[in-house]
């Protein structure tokens, strides 16, 4: 009877054990057949569908002392962190081949990173925050050091893993503080005795919550805590790149929005202004930068950071629009990202990646639907209509506005047009120069899918958001 409540207790991780067994089969399977590529990819592929069929007949649930909550806010974001997932191994076929990666560890890592990542999303306890988000963060650093012969690659990793590392002490002191002044790392006993105590205007209890805050804009790439992000993006190979810009993204924010909504619901107050200060940063950082930068995947590091910005905006609100606007648009935003950088890889070839501005003139003349794809994705990233960032950043602005916050939806905008520079730039230099040289792109059957699905997504949530929108309300009910 015992052990049939054990097994019972875990349903609720289910999901997270069934990806934790095929990282670990991956490793099994690369060591027993190791140049079978094709079924390493295959079999990461099973690994994500067989993921998302359990999360989809999984029903609401509690594990570990109420710890880990699997419900429909976790369920949305660990979609998003699947998909991230599923459009990164799409990418990765031909790009591993060119860049001679080994692919066993490759797909192992980037499985047991989305475990961690999952762990994040559900946790309702800072213990377990802290254990999914280093259990990402240790995959991710040594994805982004695969390239063992790149000095970029290695430059990247170190810093990441420094800087990650710091990051984490950080949110490790914040832990510390608060569970000394409330004597819980539970967010609903954090809450219940801020209420109880009248608690909220101590200092040290602020400053903690200031610190663990801090911890989470740093995986989400948020300015001022963003220096990692423009070299690493670039040192990256790039569909892990992709798959950071993504993936661990969504996590954060998921984290940042359980955290606010759970432990201080009523403490909009406090961590209003924050959000205002690093909101407006992050844009005027992203943006701004973003116009000098002439290397394609740093100017999309500088987007990511901008973007963090944007998103921030539907959080601020403190509503559950501005709750479901933030889901919806980091959703969006997967696909646009995801199909920027398919367009990078793609024209990625043994020795010359391709990554610089320049490369890109006259794409539409040599290479006229690669040219068309980007130009579809930079007119979502800057938010021309209809495709889908231009939705996406409506109900963010429409949020922000409604819970008045006037000053910043104004500089949102101003933001947003001064991103229009950079965007587009990369549309004139394809449509409007001569091109510089000859080569084909190899469009491999994992790469064109994961390209007509992200073109298919921005298009058609461009077209008709309401669906999305309304699956990103319906996953706040359980608040």
């Amino acid at each position: 009877m015992n052990m049939s409540l054990t097994l019972s207790s875990l349903f609720p991780v289910l999901p997270e054990i069934f990806l934790a067994c095929m990282a670990t089969i991956l490793i099994v399977v690369d060591f027993l057949c190791p140049r079978n590529r094709e079924m390493l990819a295959q079999l990461a592929l099973f690994s994500v569908f067989g993921v998302l069929f359990v999360l989809y007949y999984q029903e609401p649930g509690l594990a570990f002392n109420t710890m880990f909550i699997a419900d429909s806010y976790s369920f949305f974001f660990k979609v998003i962190c699947l998909f991230g997932m599923l459009m990164t191994i799409l990418l990765s076929g031909q790009y591993l081949k060119v860049e001679q990666i080994r692919q066993g560890e490759y797909y192992s890592l980037m499985a047991f990173s989305v475990v961690g990542m999952m762990l994040m999303v559900s946790a309702a306890d800072l213990i377990v925050v802290y254990l999914g988000l280093e259990l990402m963060a240790l995959s991710i650093y040594c994805l982004v050091g695969l390239l063992k012969s790149d000095v970029r690659a290695n430059e990247a990793s170190i810093k990441y893993f420094l800087m990650g590392s710091f990051s984490s002490a950080i949110l490790l002191y914040g832990i510390t503080l608060l569970y000394g002044l409330t004597g819980t790392t539970d967010f609903a006993g954090i809450a219940r005795y801020c209420i109880e105590t009248d608690i909220l205007k101590n200092p040290a209890l602020l400053t903690g919550f200031v610190l663990i805050l801090c911890g989470f804009f740093f995986k989400v790439g948020a300015a001022p805590f963003h220096f990692w992000a423009p070299d690493i993006y670039q040192g990256s190979p790039t569909s892990i790149t992709a798959f950071m810009s993504v993936a661990p993204k969504a996590a954060g924010f998921a984290v940042i929005g359980r955290f606010l909504l759970m432990a201080f619901p009523e403490s909009h107050q406090q961590w209003g202004p924050l959000l205002v200060i690093i909101s407006l940063l992050s844009m005027a950082v992203g943006n701004i930068i973003a116009i000098s930068q002439q290397n394609v995947k740093r100017m999309l590091a500088y987007s990511s950071i901008a973007h963090a910005g944007y998103a921030l905006l539907g959080i601020l609100a403190g509503t559950s629009e501005g709750y479901s606007a933030t889901m919806s648009y980091l959703l969006i935003y997967g696909f646009m990202n995801m199909g920027a950088f398919g367009v990078v890889i793609l024209m990625c070839s043994r020795g010359n990646r391709r990554e610089s501005l320049e490369d890109y003139k006259g794409l539409a003349k040599s290479h006229p639907m690669a040219a068309l794809l980007m130009l579809i994705f930079m007119f979502s990233l800057t938010g021309i209509p209809p495709t889908a960032g231009f939705v996406g950043k409506f109900y963010l602005l429409k949020a922000a506005l409604a819970a008045g916050y006037t000053g910043t939806v104004i500089a949102a905008v101003i933001f947003s047009a001064i991103s229009a520079y950079f965007y587009l730039r990369v549309i004139r230099y394809m449509y409007m120069d001569d091109p510089q040289e000859d080569f084909t792109p190899h469009y491999s059957p994992g790469l064109t899918a994961a390209l007509v699905i992200s073109a298919i997504g921005v298009l058609g949530i461009g077209i008709v958001p309401g669906s999305i929108f309304e699956w990103a309300a319906r996953s706040l009910v359980c608040f």
